[in-house]
């Protein structure tokens, strides 16, 4: 019996040390490549509210600007339009038409009105009319609060276009850490699926979040198991004790 129990022992012990190794692969390998493809920002104004509202810490994934397409919510910064980090979402991309708006009062690109569901009521109520032809290679980007925001629209002038080269884009936002009230993942700008090239997927983030959290599962479970092992088997040694006493 005691040799089952020392086998058992044996094997639970290392059992555990694989847990906490696979657990530290995990953990570390999400960790460093969070760290890698992400950037953390801290969201100075409400030009984004409410898919993004002042005070809000965003991870965004580190893209070129090559990469962003119509519906992303983007990081980039243009000499024009101050020294800061900026969010905006992505309505145009070169050769493009955006303007506003249908009866409806929806955004329109290249004809085709655009349903956005992460507006709020305020953002719907009289928009802003313009008309504008995106540049080839560059971006045409404009806030969810409307009223608030200075973006594309408040750009246009007769020699500029009010957009931006792609290649001040640095980051496509993914979701919201920061409050705890507002984590989670924004929401998909699927209105925009319809133009040429599609909408963006989701990024790596969910999938390396998980890994971390699963290796620290492991790394504790697997750090546990000694320390219970040992006690469990410590309230046994005194009770085999009294019953061979007995025998005798």
């Amino acid at each position: 019996m005691s040799g089952d129990t020392g086998r058992g022992t044996r094997r639970g012990r290392a059992l555990s040390g694989v847990a906490v190794a696979v657990g530290c692969v995990l953990f570390l390998g999400g960790f460093v490549l969070t760290a890698l493809l992400y950037q953390p920002y801290a969201v100075p104004t409400d030009s984004m509210a409410p898919s993004v509202s002042a005070g809000d810490r965003v991870l965004a994934q580190r893209i070129d600007g090559d990469e962003a397409r119509r519906g992303d919510v983007v990081v980039f910064e243009e000499a024009q339009w101050g020294d800061a980090l900026m969010v905006k979402r992505v309505v145009g991309v070169g050769g493009d038409t955006v303007a506003c708006c249908t009866d409806d009062g929806l955004l329109t690109v290249n004809g085709e009105p655009v349903t956005e569901p992460y507006l709020d009521a305020e953002s719907r109520a009289e928009p802003m009319e313009f008309s504008a032809e995106v540049p080839e290679g560059e971006l045409f980007l404009i806030g969810d609060h409307r009223h608030e925001s200075l973006d594309s629209r408040t750009m246009l002038s007769d020699s500029d276009a009010g957009s931006v080269p792609r290649d001040a884009v640095t980051a496509r936002v993914e979701a919201t850490v920061w409050p705890p009230s507002r984590v989670g993942m924004l929401a998909s700008a699927s209105g925009f699926a319809d133009q040429p090239g599609g909408v963006s997927g989701s990024g790596p983030l969910l999938p390396l979040l998980w890994a971390t959290l699963a290796g620290a599962v492991l790394i504790i479970g697997g750090a546990l198991y000694g320390p219970v092992a040992g006690r469990r088997a410590s309230r046994r040694t005194p009770q085999r004790a009294g019953v061979a006493g007995d025998a005798q």
